[in-house]
């Protein structure tokens, strides 16, 4: 669907930024709103959107539990 947004985890990506979280928020919201650019009548509620997937994947990030490698668990 949105080949586009690249995978925000490790080990694909580190240091993931907010930026980069909303970047894919937006991205994202773009698809399913079909708008790239909202008028202004529906600037307040895509925003709105952009903001609580914004803060959704910021979360599934956070509480994600990501099976250890074995160089990764030698180290602890």
């Amino acid at each position: 669907m949105c080949r586009s947004i690249k995978t925000l985890r490790e080990p694909y990506t580190s240091d993931v930024t907010d930026d980069d979280v909303r970047a894919a928020a937006l991205q994202y919201v773009r698809k399913i709103s079909g708008f790239r650019a909202p008028s202004a009548r529906n600037a307040e509620a895509f925003e709105r959107a952009v903001a609580a997937v914004t803060a959704a994947t910021r979360a599934l990030l956070d509480d994600l539990e990501l099976r250890r490698t074995g160089r990764d668990a030698a180290a602890s």
